[in-house]
Parts: C-alpha cells; sequence; structure tokens
C-alpha cells in the first residue's frame, strides 16, 4: 500500500471513529415524558438522536439509587431513537424521582407521582385541553397555554410540586397540524410542553390533523384494554374514583362496530363497578357546535346516548370532552347528569365568532371564543364525592386573558333534589287560544347554596304527558355571541305558543338547581281555551 492509499485510509478511519465518537453522544431531541401510570407502575419515554440504551434511574429521593432498563426503536428511518422503560414495583400515591439515560446523555432529574386506588379516596386534578396544532399567525401560543397558563395557574393556586398538584393531561386530538410530518411532533407538540409532561401524565385520543400516523402510534403508548386489531384507538384508565375513556371519532373508525359494542360493553361492566363515581370520555369531534357547525358529527352523537343512559341507569354523572371547534363551550344534558365540554383552543387559530356558520343549542349555556383549558377537580370523599369544572381563560386577539376563570360548575354524584315546584295559574281556568302565560311557586332546596338554575315545563292535552304540544327548557343563562340571551328572565313563568280554541289541556313544571339536579314534576293543573 503507497503512502497516499495509507494516509487516506488513515483519515478516513479517524474521520469514521470521530463521527461515531460524535453520535453516541447524541442529543435529546425530545424530553422524557410520563405515559399509562397505574397505581404499581409507569412508563417513561423519550427520543434521541441516536443511541440505543434505555435506562431509567429513579427512587423515592433524589439520590435515586435503582435502575430499570427497556427498549429503543425507530421514528423515522434515521438513527434517532424513541425510548420507553416502564417502572413496576411502584408504591400507590407516592412521589418518585428519575432521570434517563441512553450513552452519555442524561437528563435531570424529575418527578411523578403514582394513581392511588379508588378505595384511598384521595382527590385530584386532571387538565383537559384540545386543538394545539400550530396558528402559524400565533406560533407559541400552545406554550403560552402551557407554561403561562397551566404550569403558572398551579403555581398560583395551590404551590408545591407540579405532580402534587395534577394527575394526568386529557387531549381530545389535533395535538398537531399534520400528523405525517415527523418534525411537527417534536417542535410543535412535545417541545411546547416538556415542562408539564415530564412530570404528568399525558392521555390523547386521535383527532383528524393526526391523520393516523404512524409517528401518533410510535410516540404514544396508551392503556391496551381497547380492541384488539385498534390498538390504542380506544382504550379507558382508572384513576381513582375516576374512569377516563378515550375513543376515536374520525372517520374510518366512527362507523365502527367494534368500537361502538366496545363502548357499550364498558359501560356495562362499569354500571356495576362500585368504584368509579365518575365517567369521564373523551374523543374529538362534536356532536353539536355553536361555533362551527360544519365539525359536527354524527358519531358522538351515539357515543352522548350511550353516556346519558349509562349515567340515568346508574346515578354516576359522565362528561364528554371534544375539540375540533376551535373555542370553549359547555352545555349539559336535558334529562341526564351528563356534561358536554369543548375545551379548545390551546393553540389552533380560535372559530371567531360570525366567522363560521353557528347555532343556539339548548343545551349549551357558555360559548367562548378564546384560547385556554379546563381543570377538573375531582373530590373523591366516600360520603359525597364530587368534581368541579373551571374553565381558565388565555382571551383571544380582541381581548387577553391572564389565566382568567370564564366558567365553573359543581356536579355532585349523591342525589341533591329540589323542593317541588307548585303550580299557581292557570288553574282551572279559561284562557286565550293564541296564548298564555304559566306561573309556578319559588324555587326552594334544603340544599345551601343551591339556586334556581333551569325550568322544564310541558303542555299535553291528557294529563299522562304521553305526547307533549309544548315543551320548553329554560336555563338561567345562555352566552351566546357575547351576550347572555336569558337575563333578566324570571324561571318561574313561561309564555306559552299558540294553542287550539275550544281545549282543555293539563300543564306542569320541574326544577333544576345549578349542579344538574332536576326536582320531580309538579302536579298538572288544568286550563280551557275559549272558542275562536
Amino acid at each position: 500500500m503507497n503512502i497516499k492509499s495509507t494516509a487516506i485510509l488513515f483519515f478516513t478511519m479517524a474521520f469514521h471513529l470521530l463521527g461515531s465518537a460524535q453520535n453516541v453522544k447524541g442529543e435529546f431531541l425530545i424530553q422524557p415524558y410520563l405515559q399509562d401510570a397505574e397505581p404499581n407502575s409507569i412508563k417513561i419515554m423519550w427520543e434521541t438522536s441516536v443511541g440505543e440504551e434505555s435506562m431509567v434511574e429513579w427512587g423515592l429521593t433524589p439520590k435515586l439509587g435503582k435502575k430499570t432498563k427497556g427498549i429503543a426503536f425507530d421514528i423515522n428511518f434515521s438513527e434517532s431513537r424513541i425510548h420507553e422503560v416502564k417502572l413496576e414495583g411502584l408504591q400507590r400515591f407516592t412521589e418518585y424521582y428519575y432521570r434517563v439515560k441512553t450513552g452519555k446523555m442524561v437528563s435531570d432529574i424529575f418527578q411523578f407521582k403514582t394513581p392511588p386506588f379508588a378505595s384511598d379516596h384521595e382527590s385530584f386534578k386532571i387538565v383537559a385541553m384540545s386543538d394545539m396544532q400550530i396558528d402559524h399567525n400565533n406560533p407559541n401560543k400552545f406554550s403560552e397555554v402551557v407554561n403561562d397558563g397551566i404550569l403558572q395557574y398551579l403555581e398560583k393556586e395551590f404551590g408545591g410540586k407540579l405532580p402534587n398538584n395534577l394527575a394526568m393531561v386529557m387531549i381530545p386530538g389535533d395535538l398537531v397540524e399534520n400528523g405525517t410530518k415527523y418534525y411537527q411532533w417534536k417542535e410543535h407538540f412535545f417541545n411546547p410542553a416538556e415542562k408539564l409532561f415530564s412530570e404528568v401524565p399525558v392521555y390523547p385520543v386521535l383527532g383528524n390533523h393526526e391523520k393516523n400516523s404512524v409517528f401518533y402510534f410510535k410516540y404514544f403508548s396508551l392503556p391496551e384494554n381497547g380492541t384488539p386489531a385498534y390498538a390504542e384507538h380506544w382504550w379507558f384508565k382508572d384513576y381513582g374514583n375516576t374512569r377516563i375513556i378515550g375513543l376515536n371519532s374520525n372517520d374510518g373508525y366512527n362507523s365502527s362496530r367494534d368500537q361502538y359494542e366496545w363502548l357499550q360493553n364498558l359501560l356495562d361492566e362499569t354500571a356495576k363497578n362500585e368504584e368509579v363515581d365518575f365517567v369521564f370520555a373523551q374523543l374529538h369531534h362534536p356532536h353539536k357546535s355553536e361555533l362551527w357547525i360544519p365539525g359536527e358529527e354524527d358519531f358522538t352523537g351515539k357515543v352522548v346516548a350511550l353516556l346519558e343512559a349509562f349515567t340515568t341507569k346508574t346515578g354516576k354523572p359522565s362528561i364528554h370532552f371534544f375539540g375540533h371547534t376551535h373555542g370553549y363551550s359547555r352545555g349539559q344534558s336535558k334529562d341526564h347528569k351528563h356534561l358536554w365540554i369543548n375545551v379548545a383552543s390551546a393553540g389552533g387559530a380560535i372559530d371567531n365568532w360570525g366567522e363560521f356558520e353557528g347555532r343556539d343549542y339548548d343545551e349549551f349555556t357558555v360559548t367562548q371564543d378564546e384560547y385556554g383549558f379546563v381543570m377538573v377537580e375531582v373530590d373523591a370523599s366516600l360520603e359525597d364525592p364530587k368534581f368541579t369544572i373551571k374553565r381558565i381563560s388565555q382571551g383571544n386577539e380582541e381581548l387577553e386573558r391572564k389565566n382568567e376563570l370564564r366558567d365553573s360548575l359543581v356536579i355532585f354524584k349523591n342525589e341533591r333534589k329540589p323542593g317541588v315546584p307548585s303550580v299557581i295559574s292557570p288553574n282551572n281556568e279559561t284562557v286565550d287560544f293564541t296564548g298564555t302565560t304559566l306561573k309556578a311557586g319559588d324555587f326552594n332546596s334544603t340544599f345551601s347554596n343551591a339556586f334556581h338554575a333551569a325550568s322544564h315545563w310541558q303542555i299535553a292535552e291528557s294529563n299522562d304527558f304521553q305526547k307533549p304540544i309544548f315543551d320548553s327548557w329554560k336555563q338561567y343563562e345562555n352566552w351566546y355571541y357575547k351576550e347572555n340571551r336569558q337575563k333578566d328572565d324570571d324561571l318561574t313563568d313561561e309564555k306559552t305558543t299558540r294553542l287550539k280554541s275550544g281545549t282543555t289541556y293539563y300543564w306542569r313544571v320541574r326544577y333544576r338547581d345549578q349542579n344538574l339536579n332536576w326536582s320531580d314534576w309538579s302536579n298538572s293543573a288544568s286550563f280551557t281555551t275559549n272558542i275562536e
């Protein structure tokens, strides 16, 4: 071998060795994040530019002391690797410290807290938010919602450590703008929220913007308790006294008989499970949307019907969280203790009032075209379990808000019926067939702080009310297009529509408090319309 060849070989080998050394050093592309927490186990994932080692050092103190190895796998046909390590043998409702290691790459030390058993009756908090896909006109909004919103809110309200203040993050879809673009997962989703996800488990479901991408299924390790052929498309997770259900409302899956039957069977099992007090489902598309009618999806209506029937049968309140429409809405079913909550937008461009076709639906009492997130505070007490919903707003382009409480509601599991309303007039009277005003007595309840939040009026030609000819449900507030359309409405009276002449009618009413508890129906009263 001549000198020139020897020199080339030497420099080639040196360059290769130098490159290998640099590659082994590598860098964290995505900081550690938490998945699939159980009372005795948790999964930790992260992404590096190179390296197969997947090591978590962990313990009850910052000194750590224990080590657990896991797996590494390809993500984008490059040297970058996703790492997944499952820690087992943990104590329930206990705070742990951890850091991750791949070669010479060592993360900071983070913390997490394992869930309790339901029998511990420990209270906890959840954040629900959605549609953080990037708005190129406002690219830092998701970071603001997380870091200036969630993290600052928790610090100010509760102090102490993040894992003690927040149990999980629920995300009903549209995590990124285009799920098939690898870079968006790192730059638009994980990196802006790394301080949150490193210490609080995150549980997403698929939105339409994920595009059913393989990246979604590689980045997340969700509960494997759905239909086996559709792993991670639908699943459930128990935390204390609450069952979280994740569903897929996207085309190709929203017509799946497998998903519908799985949900039906799960709710049947949940009905018998005495440890579950509440059910919180999440899916991407709304059944009804006041800001954006084209975004509505019939499948969600079928899910709502199942949840309503479950709640009425069992007495266990339920929620369906959704996104797709970029704004906040909070509604409730008329006959069931079931909430409808749009938890957007955590970053996607706001669907402003008047920008798209909308509709003022009876179910919704509050709709706001604003950024923000929803806090759910679950009180798991044995005697009187309840949860509190809080909308924390970041405002919009027109008016900035700084973690402003814009809506709140408390739901009790136990029945807290208001008193039965009295019927006043008309009562055995003759009224004009063009219409009359029904009048009932004042609201009353034996529970402190309960107030009159809704009335439901019915008129029928028979006193069994099987076929009402007039059915009116009014609530104490109806925030639509930035105004309260129910302002100053007296819920103890109701104007009727035009009636048939020379006809005897029966009417009745029931009252609801702000916690969605209905009274029993009043006694019926009758009236007769005059002849035209």
